[in-house]
């Protein structure tokens, strides 16, 4: 197999068989061994009986069915795990990515050793204050908080090596950060590819303005578990130790300043000094605390599975 095409999916019902004559048309004339994949993330329509038909006349195509809407991430992670082909393209279903870019992207990806290759929507049909601007924005941040030099990290349409998709864990919505989290596994050989970006011809988008604000935190999620996952007591016991530094220092400060400098009887839970010693030691343990249970979570952690499949069309 040369080419897994995984295509995640919700209620998509309206596309999906022109979708899929579009992507065989693509490949028709080309010598490549390919499937198709599609996720159906607890689509309500009739998306699931249409991809058991398309199966059920065509080898080529597999389908497999979530018993409810886990998220674009899971259903990326499934067929991740399902995927045969020395190279694995993700597609979306609304026939706004166009399949003609993938043997285009394969090819450049060979040619240039990458590790994987993002495809880049430079000219999008979308409303600019709701969709370009904060997709502008979003990507600067990304851009400055990984160093990788993407124009468009959420783009639908990529392509990858089996061995990077095989060796990353997606979960919660970071299919947004996939880049990321392929450099973070060491792949570092990351491309980009313009791709022809299509107007919507059916339904209308899945995801709401708030992704950007999720988007957002997701980054820093990253930045500290790239840096401080595998051991997170190097951060928490850092400021732990920062805190109870300080906490002795003003007991101490305030021990002297009772016996030698100010010996009346004013008591020293009066001053201000005895709270910012109590405060800073307190918290100061409790970082070591959290320390200490976030590497004994660490260490017992199963890598499990976030969706249940209902059906399979293989």
């Amino acid at each position: 197999m040369n080419v897994s095409i995984i295509i995640p999916l919700l209620n998509e019902s309206d596309s999906l068989n022109e979708l899929n004559t579009w992507i065989f048309k693509s490949f028709e004339n080309l010598d490549l061994k390919f499937e198709v994949i599609y996720i159906d993330d607890g689509s309500n329509d009739s998306s699931w009986s249409i991809i058991e038909g398309i199966a059920s006349s065509n080898n080529n195509v597999k389908g497999i069915s979530f018993t409810k809407n886990y998220g674009k991430s899971q259903a990326l992670r499934v067929g991740f795990s399902e995927a045969n082909g020395e190279y694995v393209a993700t597609l979306d279903a609304d026939l706004q990515d166009s399949p003609e870019e993938i043997p285009l992207m394969i090819d450049k990806l060979k040619e240039s050793d990458l590790d994987m290759i993002s495809g880049w929507k430079k000219k999008r049909y979308d409303s600019f204050f709701f969709k370009k601007l904060p997709s502008s924005l979003f990507n600067f941040v990304a851009r400055l908080f990984s160093g990788i030099r993407l124009n468009d990290f959420n783009c639908g349409i990529k392509v990858y090596k089996k061995e990077v998709v095989k060796s990353i864990s997606l979960y919660a919505d970071m299919h947004r950060f996939i880049p990321i989290l392929a450099k973070n596994e060491g792949y570092h050989k990351i491309g980009e590819h313009i791709v022809q970006h299509q107007p919507r011809k059916y339904g209308k988008s899945k995801f709401g303005n708030e992704r950007f604000i999720r988007g957002f935190l997701d980054i820093i999620t990253l930045w500290f578990t790239n840096r401080f996952g595998r051991r997170p007591m190097h951060f928490f016991g850092s400021l732990g130790t920062v805190m109870i530094f300080v906490g002795i220092l003003f007991t101490i400060y305030l021990g002297y300043n009772k016996l030698f400098i100010d010996t009346s009887s004013r008591l020293i839970t009066t001053r201000p000094e005895f709270y910012i010693a109590l405060i800073t030691m307190v918290l100061g343990v409790q970082f070591f605390i959290a320390g200490f249970l976030a590497e004994i979570i660490l260490k017992f952690n199963l890598d499990k599975d976030k969706y249940s499949i209902k059906n399979k069309t293989f």
